[in-house]
C-alpha cells in the first residue's frame, strides 16, 4: 500500500501539485493574494490557513473584521492596514519589505483580494521590483452569485459596485447594453430598488437575480424580471447585506439573408453602397465585406 502511495505521490509530484507535506515547508518571499469567506467562516482553504499562520504578516483593510477571523482559528498574526487610504509611501514599505526576503499575505474583509478592492495597484509595484506574487483562491461573491443565479454563465462581465446616484448609474449600464453576456454587479441593500428601476430603463425587458447574504443564515436567491422583484421587495420592506445582481444577457437578433436584404433595399434607397453595407453591418453584427458584396448584387 505505501509503495502505491508513493508512486501515486511521485505522479502528482511530476504534475506539479503540492502535497499536505509540503504546508510546513515555510513560504516562498512574496505576496500571497488570500482568499477569506464572504460569510460562513467555514469557507476557507486549508493552504489559506497555513499561508495566513506563517507569513511574516498580514495586510488587511479592517484589522477589526480580520481579526475576528484569524481569532476563529487562532492564528497569532500581526495585522497591519492596507486599503483605500494606502498610498504611494506605504506600498514603497511592502515592497521594501518583500525585498528583504518577508512573505506577507493580503486579505481584504470578504472573499478575494482586488476584487472591487485596491490591492491591484500593490500586486503592480511588487511584480515591477521583480518579487513573487501568488495568489491562495477561494469564496468570492461574483462567481458564487452567477452560479445561484440560474442565467447564462459561459460568458459575464463584471462590472463591480454601481454608482450611488441614480444617474450615474444608468450612464454606466447604459455602456453595457451590447455585451454580449450575463452582467453581474455589487449592490448596497438601500439601494436595490433605486437599482433595479435604473436597471428597467437602461436595460429593459431582461430578467435579473438578486442574490444576497451569500453563504450565511438567510442566503437569498429571487429571479425574475424587475417589476416583480420590486413588487417584492417593496412589500416584504427594508432588507439587509451586500447584494450581488446578476442581469441577464442581451438577446442577440439573428438576421437571415432576407432580412438582410431588406435592410440593404431600404437603405440604398437613401445611401451609396458602401454607406448602406456600413450602416447594415453596424445594426446587424454581419461582416461589412459580405453586405457590400450583397448590397452591389441588390443594385444590379
Amino acid at each position: 500500500m505505501s509503495e502505491k502511495l508513493s508512486q501515486s505521490e511521485s505522479k502528482e509530484k511530476k504534475r506539479g501539485w503540492l502535497l499536505p507535506d509540503d504546508a510546513g515547508r515555510g513560504l516562498t518571499p512574496g505576496l500571497y493574494l488570500v482568499a477569506t469567506p464572504i460569510g460562513n467562516l467555514r469557507d476557507i482553504s486549508l493552504r489559506a490557513l497555513d499561508t495566513l499562520s506563517q507569513a511574516d504578516g498580514v495586510l488587511c483593510e479592517d484589522t477589526r473584521v480580520s481579526g475576528k477571523l484569524l481569532k476563529h482559528y487562532e492564528i497569532a498574526q500581526k495585522l497591519s492596514v492596507y486599503n483605500d487610504h494606502s498610498d504611494e509611501t506605504v506600498r514603497a514599505k511592502i515592497v521594501a519589505r518583500i525585498g528583504r526576503g518577508e512573505a506577507l499575505a493580503l486579505i481584504s474583509d470578504a472573499g478575494m483580494p482586488l476584487v472591487s478592492d485596491p490591492g491591484y495597484k500593490l500586486v503592480a509595484d511588487v511584480q515591477r521590483a521583480g518579487l513573487n506574487v501568488t495568489s491562495v483562491p477561494g469564496a468570492n461573491a461574483v462567481l458564487a452569485g452567477l452560479q445561484l443565479s440560474g442565467l447564462g454563465s459561459d460568458r459575464f462581465s463584471f462590472m463591480g459596485f454601481l454608482p450611488s446616484k441614480s444617474a450615474a448609474r444608468r450612464s454606466i449600464l447604459c455602456e453595457w447594453q451590447g455585451s454580449p453576456g450575463t452582467l453581474i454587479a455589487f449592490e448596497t441593500a438601500p439601494r436595490l430598488l433605486a437599482a433595479l428601476d435604473d436597471i428597467e430603463s437602461a436595460l429593459p425587458g431582461r430578467r435579473v437575480a438578486v442574490v444576497r447574504e451569500l453563504t450565511k443564515l438567510y442566503e437569498e436567491v429571487r429571479c425574475d424580471d424587475v417589476a416583480a422583484l420590486r413588487a417584492h421587495y417593496e412589500e416584504r420592506g427594508p432588507v439587509k447585506g451586500e447584494i450581488v445582481l446578476v442581469i441577464e444577457a442581451a438577446q442577440v437578433r439573428t438576421y437571415s439573408e432576407d432580412d438582410l436584404k431588406a435592410l440593404l433595399e431600404k437603405a440604398l434607397k437613401e445611401m451609396s453602397t458602401r454607406d448602406a453595407a456600413a450602416q447594415v453591418a453596424e445594426v446587424s453584427g454581419q461582416p461589412k465585406k459580405v453586405l457590400y458584396a450583397l448590397a452591389l448584387e441588390i443594385s444590379k
